[in-house]
């Protein structure tokens, strides 16, 4: 399934070096530039960040005929476009920055743009999309009438991200959710209180009461949700992580980890491109909502948009959760291919457990294992056990060849886990009768096999644990 992102690109390019003195002529720094970047921004960067992941995406948008243009149709090579003509000057941004730190911004072409036309191929492209990502970024395409009427068909059926602009028009109804940060909510509610005259805190006390007092993102969140009449409003609130408000819910704080990041420009592209993606795979909003704010940490933990090459290329900063075992199982049934999938605990890796996957491979075109978590693991096997920790046994399952993903499952059976995934082919090792596994009826519901391949009984973990236990 594609995701399209729909929405304005700008040519940004960034000015680096160090500054080590000040200017005679006024008391500003001087930045001796060593480098000189340009990329695809806006809608253009969510979009070469998707690619860069290797997830299938085509972006929707409209060009000026000119030299900033020009440039940014090169500085999408690797993307599937889809463009109109945007009848106006391309916006360019130019940062300089000083070492990892900002110094200045120079705007040209950015001024308030006319409405501009959207052309057949640009409606059909996102008619066809899997998710939705609505990039505005002021310059008027996400107002177009053609589009935002197409946009609100979609929006029962299509997960649509709508990252917001304050000098954009409000999303469609029914977006599955909206982005605002902290600043551009406040300054939405701000902005509906002076159109209705009334103060922002009358405007705000509409909420019915379903915010957690105190927490200006909460407010703001809760009286959006009932303007823009989307399903979810997530405000962010950079380190201090966002919340998710929705209908009939109490608001939701979803923490950030702790990062050290000098300049937190992308962080709102990579949070919207990552909640597309886990909607995209199945996830529910809540768990969409905290796997992205994660990812958009990740992207500043290493290096941000500085971090990001030219064109082209393989990104410098930790890819969206390529193995996504919900997401390729999809993708694997469209293209006609049988999804494998096995479980267990994994303890210790040995040569038994090896034989096991490679066989289990063979038998379709991608393996997914569903691994006990370690609370799973010390309900099912006791207090000393798992001996190695969930998150080192998911990376040493996935450094095998034979293994595609990995889904970590909390419950004492697979049961839930093989519900979301519904491999066409479920597999155990040959200690179990197929006729007598416990998620046999459960696989066969929705037309699935139960398969074992050969057990290998010198092998095991106990075995291998209490060897170790001698030596130690």
């Amino acid at each position: 399934m594609r995701i399209v992102v729909v929405g304005d690109v700008m040519l940004d390019v960034d000015l680096s070096g160090e500054a080590t003195r000040l200017s005679p002529d006024a008391p500003v720094p001087v930045v001796d530039v060593s480098g000189v970047k340009r990329r695809a921004g806006g809608a253009g960067l969510v979009a070469r960040m998707l690619a860069g992941d290797n997830w299938p995406v085509t972006l929707v948008t409209v060009l000026g005929d000119d030299d900033a243009g020009r440039q940014l149709e090169a500085h999408l090579a690797g993307v599937r476009l889809v463009a109109g003509p945007s009848g106006h000057a391309s916006p360019v941004k130019t940062r300089v920055r000083a070492g990892s730190h900002p110094v200045v911004r120079f705007d040209q072409g950015c001024e308030k743009a006319p409405v501009p036309d959207v052309i057949p191929a640009m409606l059909r492209e996102v008619e066809k999309a899997g998710a939705i990502i609505v990039a505005d970024y002021g310059r008027g395409l996400a107002a177009n009438p053609q589009l935002r009427d197409l946009l609100t068909r979609l929006a029962g059926h299509v997960p649509i991200v709508w990252d917001p602009h304050p000098a954009g028009p409000d999303p469609v109804p029914g977006v599955a959710v909206v982005t605002p940060n902290l600043a551009e909510a406040q300054k939405a509610v701000q902005s509906r209180g002076r159109k209705e005259n009334r103060a922002p805190q009358d405007v705000a006390s509409r909420d019915g009461g379903n915010t957690a007092a105190g927490d200006p993102a909460a407010e703001a969140g809760a009286v959006l949700l009932e303007e823009w009449g989307s399903r979810a409003v997530l405000v962010t609130k950079g380190e201090q992580g966002a919340v998710l408000c929705r209908r009939d819910q109490s608001p939701q704080p979803v923490p950030a980890p702790r990062v050290e990041a000098g300049d937190p420009c992308g962080a709102g592209d990579r949070l919207a491109a990552s909640l597309a993606v886990h909607l995209l795979a199945g996830r529910d909003l809540a768990e969409a909502a905290e796997l992205a704010v994660h990812d958009a940490a990740d992207f500043l933990a290493n290096g941000g948009v500085s971090a990001l090459p030219d064109s082209g290329g393989e990104p410098a900063q930790p890819r969206l959760r390529v193995n996504d075992p919900l997401l390729l199982a999809r993708a694997v049934r469209e293209n006609g291919g049988k999804v494998v999938a096995t479980g267990g605990c994994f303890d210790l890796l040995h040569a038994g457990h090896v034989r096991s996957l490679a066989a289990a491979r063979e038998l379709g075109d991608c393996l997914i294992v569903c691994l006990n978590s370690d609370d799973s693991v010390r309900r099912l096997k006791g207090p000393e056990r798992p001996i190695i920790g969930q998150h080192d046994r998911a990376e040493l399952l996935l450094a095998m060849e034979c293994v595609d993903a990995v889904m970590v499952f909390d419950e004492d059976t697979p049961e839930a886990a093989l519900e979301r995934l519904r491999p066409d082919i479920w597999v155990k090792g040959g200690d179990y009768k197929g006729a007598s596994l416990p998620e046999a009826s459960l696989v066969e519901s929705w037309g699935g096999r139960c398969l074992t391949v050969p057990y290998h009984p010198a092998r095991s973990t106990t075995g291998l644990a209490d060897a170790l236990a001698k030596v130690s």
